[in-house]
């Protein structure tokens, strides 16, 4: 049956999938599920995951979501080279530990951008300006703590090659922003290009106005979600 992963690039977690899979040769089947279309919301995807999130790793009957989780599977089941899931326990706990963090620290605070400058105005509607300002101090504080604690002076999060991350944070920090080169080199710029276009891309289609409107089921879950913004 081989293996199929759902992805969307709009969303980060699956460009960490879907970069990691390519880049490892990993053969896999895509199956894109367009978010902005409320195809997450079909009754054909809910009988793959009822939570309408992405990604979605489908390995014959075994089902599996959550990025950090399929990074994790993929890599013991394919094998890959030891320094994207080192063996040796103290360097993979570093790579739990920062998992952990990433999920509360960076994937919260910084997908709120999307959400501001996109998702919100594409259903008529716009995140308070309070809860911007908020969001950017939540940003600086979180990027200080990813340069400090995580990253320091190596090239890499973890050890001195890529690990199994897939975290895209570019910003105007001088090492932050070493930190991104490293990352598209050792990549490539054109899996890099390929991953990231849609979300490169997303500002112009929607001044353009070409970006679809989300249909009604899916426009619910997105005020519910504008709603937990802190």
């Amino acid at each position: 049956m081989g293996l199929k992963l759902y992805l969307d690039l709009l969303s980060q977690p699956c460009r960490s999938v879907f970069i990691f899979a390519k880049k490892n040769g990993i053969p896999f089947q895509r199956r894109t599920v367009q978010f902005l279309k409320g195809q997450n919301c079909s009754k054909e995807f809910l009988q793959i995951n009822s939570l309408q999130k992405l990604p979605v790793l489908k390995d014959g009957d075994f089902i599996l979501t959550e990025s950090s989780a399929i990074l994790i599977y993929l890599s013991c089941k394919y094998q890959v080279a030891d320094h994207w899931y080192p063996s040796d326990l103290q360097t993979r706990s570093q790579i739990h530990e920062y998992l952990g963090w990433h999920a509360d620290n960076i994937r919260n605070i910084f997908g709120v951008t999307l959400w501001i400058r996109v998702l919100a105005p594409l259903i008529g509607t716009q995140v308070p300006e309070e809860k911007v300002k908020r969001n950017r101090t939540y940003m600086d504080h979180a990027l200080q703590q990813l340069e400090s604690k995580f990253l320091g002076d190596k090239p890499f999060l973890v050890g001195q090659q890529p690990v199994a991350l897939g975290n895209d944070v570019f910003v105007g920090r001088p090492r932050l922003a070493a930190w991104r080169g490293c990352m598209e080199a050792s990549l490539g710029t054109e899996l890099w290009q390929e991953a990231h276009g849609p979300i490169f891309n997303i500002l112009e289609q929607m001044t353009k106005k070409t970006l679809p409107v989300p249909p009604p089921e899916s426009q619910t879950n997105m005020l519910f979600r504008i709603s937990k913004i802190p």
